[in-house]
């Protein structure tokens, strides 16, 4: 049976008396009762999902970064807080955007998406320590240019973890004599 519906309680999709859990479908457990306070929160904070969670942690490291590379461009304090939290605040929704639409991307796409977020945060970080703008463009269009070739890399070398699933092999084009082969058997 399936965990995530025995813990929620959901009901199942029934089809012959079977579960599919192919299709989503789910069993009739009763829901188990949830934790409040801080055992409630460590409970759902185990079962975030990456997708969640990487952005979140990629978003602050960026922040952190934003505020290190103010700081050491001469703007002090509040100013230099405020940039960081700015850069925390858009790249953590953004990254969190792509992450939750990348099942719905083609391999290209979302290394072109993971590539254009990176490069547009990284020339905007560039830029913030005094670069002239066509040097901060080129800067964030290089390592977005690195980044698409690189996730690239990743979804095509590692296709069993991507969410979509091995790309349908190709068939062999078929004599024109093998045609009856390919014709539905006729139903009654």
């Amino acid at each position: 049976m399936d965990q995530h519906a025995q813990r929620h309680g959901a009901r199942a999709a029934r089809s012959h008396g079977t579960v599919e859990p192919e299709h989503g479908a789910t069993t009739d457990a009763p829901a188990l009762p949830r934790a409040s306070g801080m055992a409630g929160m460590k409970e759902r904070a185990r079962h975030l999902p990456a997708t969640v969670t990487l952005p979140i942690i990629t978003a602050l490291a960026f922040g952190c970064f934003i505020i290190f590379r103010t700081h050491t461009a001469g703007i002090k304090g509040g100013p230099a807080m405020l940039y960081g939290l700015a850069g925390a605040v858009v790249s953590g929704v953004l990254g969190l955007l792509v992450a939750h639409f990348q099942s719905t991307m083609i391999t290209e796409t979302r290394a072109a998406a993971y590539g254009a977020l990176f490069g547009c945060s990284m020339g905007w970080a560039y830029s913030l320590g005094g670069e002239a703008i066509l040097k901060s463009c080129a800067f964030g269009l290089t390592m977005g240019a690195v980044m698409f070739v690189a996730s690239l890399y990743i979804f095509r070398t590692h296709r069993v973890r991507e969410p979509h699933g091995l790309h349908r092999p190709h068939e062999h084009h078929r004599h024109r004599g093998d045609r009856a082969h390919r014709l539905p058997v006729a139903t009654h």
